[in-house]
């Protein structure tokens, strides 16, 4: 079990005293991994809302009992929103969680000619999978707001119906894509971004003329072709480098 930065409760878990009794994965990684003590403050945050700390009334084999205060804003957002062809299963398990952790406000998982049919009825796509490996994330990023996260089955409907009032209108929008010559460069943070990352192996032409056709600009990371799981942190560093 690795270690989390950020134990996330949720607010309806909460008791108007603020004492939340946690029982689980959460008490579980306390006991072995925090190795928690009464009165031991840990790193909390609402689901949604503010970050704080809380403290250990009590610890047992059955719950953990903490006195909880949460003042401080969560990190501010990166404001991108990222088209992004479903990985394999086990990819998508890491790329989930890394989206998370760098603050993308919206995903949508779309097919794509390189995808496997298959891997839409793997169980990683099941909502209640996502969301946790989307808690992961923001549990190792000190974050408590989720992205977005949506599921098409088709990616032309969804570009030419759907991109116009799914992404903020007036967003830069790109597609990595290791056969151009204009090269991926930083963003201002004022800027929203749009990405579409394609599949190991890339977008096929027509995909790509069809981002192109709806306001995309293909650029490069350069000559090496990337994995999913290694492209979208990748990507999402250099757009939002030293910004």
């Amino acid at each position: 079990m690795g270690r989390v930065n950020l134990l996330l409760l949720r607010q309806e878990e909460l008791d108007p005293e603020g004492v939340v009794r946690l029982t689980g994965r959460r008490l579980e990684h306390a006991r072995e991994v925090l190795r928690v003590q009464q009165g031991q403050a840990l790193r909390v945050g609402v689901l949604g809302g503010l970050m704080g700390t809380g403290e250990v009334l009590s610890e047992d084999r059955e719950a953990l009992v903490l006195k909880v205060s949460v003042t401080l804003p969560p990190p501010p957002r990166a404001g991108v929103s990222l088209v992004l062809a479903v990985p394999r299963p086990k990819q998508l398990k890491r790329v989930i969680p890394a989206v998370a952790s760098l603050g993308v406000d919206r995903v949508v998982l779309v097919n794509a000619a390189r995808v496997e049919k298959s891997y839409f009825d793997s169980k990683v796509l099941a909502q209640e999978f996502l969301d946790g490996l989307i808690e992961l994330g923001l549990e190792q990023a000190c974050d408590t707001v989720r992205p977005t996260l949506e599921i098409r089955q088709r990616l032309k409907p969804f570009i030419e119906d759907e991109l116009s009032t799914w992404a903020p209108a007036d967003a830069l929008r790109q597609v990595p894509h290791p056969h151009t010559a204009t090269p991926l460069r930083p963003v201002p943070a004022s800027t929203h971004v749009v990405l579409a990352i394609g599949p190991d192996g890339g977008w096929v032409p027509f995909e790509i003329e069809l981002f192109v056709k709806h306001g995309f600009q293909p650029v490069s990371l350069g000559p090496r072709v990337l994995r999913g799981e290694v492209a979208v942190p990748a990507v999402l560093g250099a757009v939002r480098a030293g910004t």
